[in-house]
């Protein structure tokens, strides 16, 4: 067990981590990338990545993380194996925080971009065909399923959300819901409905997802909630939306949070009501969700971070006049 002292402590590693990284580091906060149970973020469980600005041709999730991550030791970031499992955050800066292991940190910013994860389902063929035709991110994945036969699972504003925007891809978008109304907002409701390219199916649940001879999805098998009976749908592409959990468990009772477990900060910025405290990417972020917006996020945070250390050090001269 030893102790860690840092300018600059980031827990969590996907775009928002590594760019909070890559500005500290070159503003020489000499920050430490605490990398968590999933280094590099949900990008790492993403195949092709066709919208990140730089790249002409499509690039792989996990590749472009290692590149991140590779920029970011090479202006000096110290990435750490290491799960944050305690934070202490009261009395202000310096902070604390505890790794699994025992070891010690402490930081005098903390950035927190520990990301959030889409919710699943759980039903057989799901995680197995991700990539393959399952997806939980329209935006993300949509390009991919241009004049395709899609399906969108959900009920709720993402739901909807989602399915209208695959209507810029495909002609035939179909929702499925459990029950026999739609919690999205009533303006979402009336454009699902005016749309000729969508359709929805009341009552139903995914039993399974299944895979064609060519391994990817070829088609659902559903389930009536009121009948019990099982039905076929095929498609091309199928959107989990059912909403996303942020990782911010560790959060809980120390840094205010809204309704959905997002981290609160100040409209515009990823200041947290603890001074010294920042919030970058999918952490707090449950409207856009993209990985260029996380890596914004992160860049703001850093230099968030560099501009209150900068007012620490400007203060402590005054204070130690005004002690004499």
């Amino acid at each position: 067990m030893a102790t860690h002292r840092t300018k600059m402590l980031i827990i969590g590693s996907g775009p928002a981590g590594y760019s909070a990284a890559i500005y500290a580091a070159r503003a020489m906060l000499e920050p430490i990338v605490v990398q968590g149970l999933q280094p590099g973020g949900q990008l790492t469980i993403t195949t092709d990545v066709e919208n990140y600005p730089g790249y002409r041709d499509v690039v792989q999730g996990p590749w472009l993380m290692e590149e991140m991550k590779a920029q970011a030791e090479h202006v000096g970031t110290r990435m750490m194996y290491d799960i944050i499992t305690e934070v202490d955050l009261e009395g202000g800066s310096p902070f604390r925080a505890v790794g699994d292991g025992g070891d010690e940190y402490i930081a005098d910013t903390i950035v927190i971009a520990t990301g959030a994860q889409a919710k699943w389902l759980g039903a057989p063929g799901e995680q197995e065909l991700g990539g393959k035709g399952v997806s939980a991110c329209a935006t993300c994945d949509g390009f991919f399923y241009r004049g395709k036969k899609v399906v969108v699972i959900g009920g709720g504003n993402t739901a909807v959300e989602e399915a209208l925007y695959l209507t810029n891809h495909s002609d035939d978008v179909t929702l499925i819901h459990r029950r026999d109304e739609l919690r999205a907002e009533k303006i979402l409701q009336d454009r699902l409905f005016k749309s000729e390219k969508t359709s929805v199916l009341w009552n139903k649940t995914v039993e399974s997802f299944e895979a064609g001879e060519d391994g990817a999805l070829s088609h659902l098998v559903l389930k009536d909630t009121q009948t019990g009976e099982q039905s076929t749908i095929d498609a091309d592409g199928a959107f989990v939306a059912i909403g996303h959990a942020p990782a911010t468990e560790l959060f809980k009772g120390k840094l205010a949070m809204d309704e959905g477990g997002y981290l609160d900060v100040q409209p515009g910025t990823p200041k947290t009501a603890i001074p010294g405290v920042f919030a970058a990417g999918d952490v707090t972020d449950h409207v856009y969700r993209q990985a260029v917006t996380a890596a914004g996020m992160g860049c703001m945070a850093a230099l968030d971070g560099e501009r209150f250390l900068a007012a620490i050090e400007d203060e402590e001269p005054v204070e130690a006049v005004a002690a004499e």
